[in-house]
């Protein structure tokens, strides 16, 4: 349960026009489509898929770390992680039990040719996209489980995308087709109180020391 009274009072400490445009991003923000990154070794690819992530809307982006370690770099994402919710997992088995616990649906991105072509594709359920390393692709348990497979047609000599190219290229095609859609992408009211109380957090100097004398004030 958000304390709205502390949001009110913490929302003093930014300017009307921060707050302006918190609420302008908001009505933006979707938990209808979500990301997940598995093993990607270059460290600025998973950045540029997390920055990909906020331009588009997307409020969650899910990182499976199993061989690579932390692939999350600060300056490639420019900011963008302090604005989208990260998960981290150490398995695909762990992240994909997650994320269907919470309804939604594993679409694998893969050039394969049974794959459905992304202008073919349709929303029609909360879905979470899976992208895979540079090299290798998504692993063989991600593909197998997935309830359906997506691929970005191409005309080249080439058969393969860097992975965040294609993320930003599916963001922008899906959010697109939300925005034109009746489907129920918006953010619930509880969740925007609880992005706007935890961007207010990340907008304040001294947050815990302010808060504090909220405490005693109160």
């Amino acid at each position: 349960m958000i304390d709205i009274a502390l949001l009110s009072y913490l929302e003093t400490y930014i300017t009307p026009e921060r707050l302006k445009r918190f609420n302008e991003v908001l009505m933006e923000r979707t938990n209808y489509v979500t990301v997940a990154i598995e093993d990607v070794f270059q460290m600025h690819n998973a950045s540029a898929v997390i920055r990909s992530c906020d331009v588009f809307g997307i409020q969650k982006a899910h990182i499976i770390e199993d061989r690579f370690g932390q692939r999350l770099d600060k300056n490639i994402a420019m900011g963008a992680q302090k604005w989208v919710d990260v998960e981290r997992y150490t398995n695909a088995k762990s992240c994909i039990r997650n994320l269907r616990r919470n309804g939604y649906k594993i679409i694998a991105t893969t050039p394969n040719n049974d794959a459905t072509l992304l202008e073919d594709f349709k929303l029609e359920d909360k879905i979470a996209l899976f992208f895979g390393t540079e090299k290798e692709g998504l692993s063989p348990e991600v593909l197998e489980q997935a309830d359906g497979h997506l691929k970005i047609p191409m005309w080249g000599f080439s058969e393969s995308l860097n992975i965040s190219v294609s993320a930003a290229i599916v963001l922008y095609n899906l959010k697109l087709q939300l925005k034109k859609s009746n489907l129920p992408w918006h953010l619930s009211e509880a969740e925007i109180l609880e992005k706007r109380l935890d961007w207010t957090k990340k907008s304040i100097k001294s947050i815990d020391a302010i808060i504090e004398r909220y405490r005693m004030e109160s």
